[in-house]
């Protein structure tokens, strides 16, 4: 029997290949095309438009980092919304956090959510009837645009790339209301890709937020099937510079949260020291360039 394989398609000179052991579903919702399939590698496996999303095997680095870095890094969230992050996992680590209160999450696509229910029920866990969790099939963009001001203390965008359905996560408006929800100490985080290969994305991106928020910066996680290196993980705050957190003031946080010693990536140090950015990933920064 001949064996499948998939390969992803974002890049059209560079990419990865996945053997299959079992496509589990294939689709085309309203705004995307959708593939789940169990891999002989990774466990099972997401891709929208043929870019991988997640894999079971290391979706604990990406979810991890684009979840408690913002929310060790707030002084005290409370009220979370998450854009995108329709399989789950965002929503499950920012509700392992006890101190927050409400977690809405506005993903656009239904058909990813009851796609990752079904068939990578691990990612989300319970998230889905957790009574803090609020998730709601529609657009993020108009969500933020209807929002009250200051109504939210962290957003944090989990999107495709600035393509197809994701382009519109990217725009000067778009950011010009999410500083406007945001309470005064509020930040936001985004993905920006890897800038090995996408560089544009983070210097784009962070010039945008540059226009409403005092500080403007990135972190980095390296995610294997993430290919290219690094991948770049934009922040931007209304309140304190994000970057040179004090590693004690972060476990210290962690330990009381529950957190601490039950991730397998993110730990105080990793969190701090993810900031500090190779300079072929920094000079992207607009403070970089200042």
């Amino acid at each position: 029997m001949a064996e499948n394989w998939i390969e992803e398609t974002l890049y059209d000179n560079w990419g990865q290949r996945f053997r299959v052991v079992k496509e589990l579903a294939r689709t085309r919702s309203a705004f995307q095309d959708i593939v789940v399939f169990e891999s002989d590698s990774h466990g099972r496996v997401l891709l929208l438009d043929g870019v991988v999303q997640i894999t079971e095997r290391d979706e604990f680095v990406y979810q991890e980092m684009l979840t408690h870095v913002p929310l060790f890094t707030h002084k005290a969230p409370r009220n979370v919304l998450i854009i995108g992050a329709g399989d789950g996992g965002v929503l499950r680590r920012v509700l392992e956090h006890p101190g927050v209160e409400k977690a809405v999450m506005v993903e656009i696509d239904g058909a990813v959510i009851e796609l990752s229910k079904q068939h990578l029920p691990s990612i989300a866990g319970d998230a889905w009837t957790n009574p803090r969790a609020e998730v709601i099939v529609g657009d993020g963009i108009d969500y933020v645009a209807k929002a009250a001001d200051g109504s939210f203390d962290v957003i944090i965008v989990d999107s495709t790339d600035p393509i197809g359905v994701g382009e519109v996560l990217f725009t000067d408006s778009f950011y010009e209301h999410c500083a406007r929800v945001l309470s005064a100490e509020g930040l936001i985080v985004n993905q920006c890709g890897v800038p090995f290969m996408q560089a544009d994305e983070l210097f784009e991106t962070s010039e945008r937020r540059a226009k409403y928020f005092p500080h403007v910066s990135a972190y980095v996680a390296a995610v294997p099937t993430y290919v290219g290196g690094f991948m770049t993980l934009g922040i931007a705050s209304k309140g304190a510079n994000p970057a040179g957190q004090d590693v004690a003031v972060v476990r210290a946080r962690a330990e009381q949260a529950g957190i601490l010693g039950k991730t397998q990536y993110w730990t105080p140090e990793i969190h701090v020291g993810s900031f500090n950015l190779p300079p072929y990933i920094a000079k992207h920064l607009p403070t970089a360039k200042a």
